[in-house]
Parts: structure tokens; C-alpha cells; sequence
């Protein structure tokens, strides 16, 4: 496969605070890679510098190889869903997929088609004229996770977005996450803290501690071959 995505020697610094220490990172087309590590270690600062909307102080971002570091975030074509749905209220399920498409000059019969294919895809292909207010925590991520995919973007982004639902329901939508991502074929980073939940949607594993990357792999590399005693007691 073709490397797609590659974040190349990325240093943040928050005044003293280093979040992201001479970060490195490949993602090849197609591939599906979690970001994994406990709260704090700079998880969503490399998914905001990815998007473009945290600067660096030093590295750049690049996609199919062209120097993305100075794009804004509209013009990367980028999907990015955090853990807050943050669904417009005033608006059904359907619009609330097709913003994005109508705000892009999509025409209404092209809106209506793709909006249709992604509530197919994400299981709630009855819900199109459903209000937000009597949507369950699932569906509302099911309802999000639509209307991130359906610009069509180059990459999409998912910024543990799991984390405000109980354990059962996040168990159960985590597999049918994994499912989507596979089925539509797009690029995607996914952080999280839970190696269950990353071992779920991922085939590759990014481990990070205090702003570094400390090992890339598959679960079982990790598991056969820890780089050193914590990677193995957090990944067991």
C-alpha cells in the first residue's frame, strides 16, 4: 500500500509544557490506525495538527506527499468527529447529515441520495426525518459518524468518540464502527484511551506516552515484542 498521510518530526510546546515530542507517523491508504494512549499524552493535539487546527512549533503534515502544513483545515477535506455529537437541535436527522453537503453547493437531489447512503450505512436509513432530541446516545454517534463521511473526505478523524457513552452501549457500537470504517474504505485515525476499544476499529496502533509515539504496530506486535515494560502492561 501507498503511505497517504505522514506526520513528519511534529514538535508542540504550550509554553514549558511539550504535548507533542518529534512526533512520526504513516498512514497508507486505506489503513485504519488508532491512537492510543492514556489521558493527556497528546492524543487529540496530533489529531488537531492533522486537521490543521493546531500550529506547530516544529515538522510539518504531509498528504500524498505535498507539504499540507500551511492548507487550512477546509481545503484538506479532512472528516473529523469528536465525542460530542454536537448535532444541530433546530434541524432532523437528515438535514443534520446533508449541512455539510448543502454548505458545499451540493445540489438537492444529490444531497437527498448521499444522505440516504450514509444513514443506510451507519443503520438508521429510517430515521431521515427523525428529530435530534429523540435520538438515543448511540444514535446520535450512528447520526455524526454519518455526517462526517458524507463529504466524501480523504481522511476521516474520530476523536474518542465513544467516551460520553456507558461501557455497554460503547462495546456494542465500536464493533459496528469497525464495520463501517472497513466497508467505506477511507483512511482514518481514531483516538482513544481503551486498547479494547482501539483493538476493535484499528489494524495498526499508534502507542503514545508524554507526547511521543513510543511504538507503531499491530496488536500482536506490541503483545510479541514490547518496546519496554509499560507498552506490555498496557496493551495486556
Amino acid at each position: 500500500m501507498t503511505s497517504v498521510l505522514e506526520v513528519r518530526s511534529v514538535t508542540v510546546r504550550f509554553g514549558e509544557t511539550i504535548a507533542l515530542d518529534d512526533v512520526n507517523l504513516t498512514v497508507e491508504s486505506g489503513e485504519e490506525v488508532a491512537i492510543l494512549g492514556p489521558s493527556g499524552c497528546g492524543k487529540s493535539t496530533l489529531l488537531r495538527v492533522v486537521a490543521g487546527l493546531q500550529p506547530v512549533d516544529e515538522g510539518t503534515v504531509l498528504w500524498d506527499g505535498e507539504d499540507i502544513g500551511s492548507m487550512p483545515p477546509h481545503l484538506r477535506i479532512f472528516g473529523l468527529m469528536f465525542q460530542d455529537d454536537a448535532l444541530f437541535p433546530h434541524l432532523d436527522v437528515g438535514d443534520n447529515v446533508g449541512f455539510g453537503l448543502k454548505m458545499a453547493g451540493w445540489d438537492r437531489s444529490r444531497i437527498r441520495t448521499r444522505v440516504e447512503e450514509m444513514l443506510d450505512l451507519v443503520g438508521l436509513e429510517d430515521f431521515v426525518e427523525r428529530s435530534v432530541d429523540r435520538l438515543s446516545g448511540g444514535e446520535a454517534q450512528r447520526v455524526a459518524l454519518a455526517r462526517t463521511l458524507a463529504p466524501e473526505p480523504r481522511l476521516i478523524m474520530l476523536d474518542e468518540p465513544l467516551g460520553s457513552l456507558d461501557r455497554l452501549l460503547r462495546d456494542r457500537l465500536v464493533v459496528d464502527i469497525g464495520k463501517i470504517l472497513d466497508e467505506t474504505g477511507i483512511p482514518s485515525l481514531y483516538v482513544t484511551h481503551d486498547h479494547e476499544e482501539a483493538e476493535a476499529v484499528a489494524q495498526t496502533v499508534a502507542l503514545m506516552r508524554t507526547g511521543r509515539i513510543v511504538q507503531t504496530g499491530t496488536f500482536d506486535d506490541l503483545r510479541a515484542n514490547p518496546a519496554d515494560q509499560w507498552v506490555a502492561d498496557f496493551v495486556r
